[in-house]
């Protein structure tokens, strides 16, 4: 009985070095090497300040900036300790409620008549809560209320969002998209 105990300890220590200290010391070796940005949190500085991550969303609401997926992320949305989806289904009349009162709000602030129709990422929340990306018809849909907002033409801020579009992985992967912090960033550091 007692060898087997010794046995059993000696295992459960030598499994825990394995795999609780040894594999994620190497797994994030690994990352750091071999994709350094990703690992680094793909942090975004401005004046040598980080102002947010490349890969979680977070809020815009000015009308002099485009404003990103909105979020079910936590009681106030963004909260990336608690990201997750509102796990509400297609039919569920609070979701359905929800996506009305967005799509009215795109409509209102974007000066769209009732009706019009509005890119689905505007008024869905992604799985996580914390998408950082919006698709381009996205971007182009809120260009004049930005432009207006910042009193410069509607075709330089057109071109922003065309400039930051990123397209399919590998040509075939995903779908194109622009990265919302980063597009207002631009927007900030042409203002200067």
């Amino acid at each position: 009985m007692t060898r087997k105990l010794l046995a059993t300890a000696r295992m459960l220590v030598v499994m825990t070095v394995l795999t609780g200290i040894l594999y994620p010391l190497a797994a994030t070796g690994l990352a750091q090497v071999f994709f350094p940005r990703q690992a680094g949190d793909s942090l975004i500085e401005r004046d040598g300040q980080p102002v947010g991550s490349a890969h979680i969303g977070q809020s815009f609401t000015g009308p002099g900036y485009f404003h990103g997926r909105p979020s079910a992320a936590g009681p106030d949305g963004y909260d990336a300790t608690a990201s997750s989806g509102s796990n509400l289904g297609p039919t569920n009349a609070k979701l359905v409620a929800a996506i009305a009162r967005r799509l009215e709000a795109v409509r209102a602030e974007n000066g769209l008549p009732a009706g019009a129709p509005v890119p689905a990422d505007l008024v869905t929340a992604s799985a996580s809560g914390l998408d950082p990306d919006i698709s381009p018809e996205a971007a182009y849909l809120q260009v004049p209320r930005v432009a207006r907002a910042r009193n410069l033409p509607e075709e330089q801020v057109r071109a922003l969002v065309t400039k930051n579009i990123t397209g399919r992985q590998f040509g075939i992967l995903g779908e194109p998209r622009v990265n919302v912090l980063q597009l207002n960033l631009e927007l900030d550091k042409m203002a200067r």
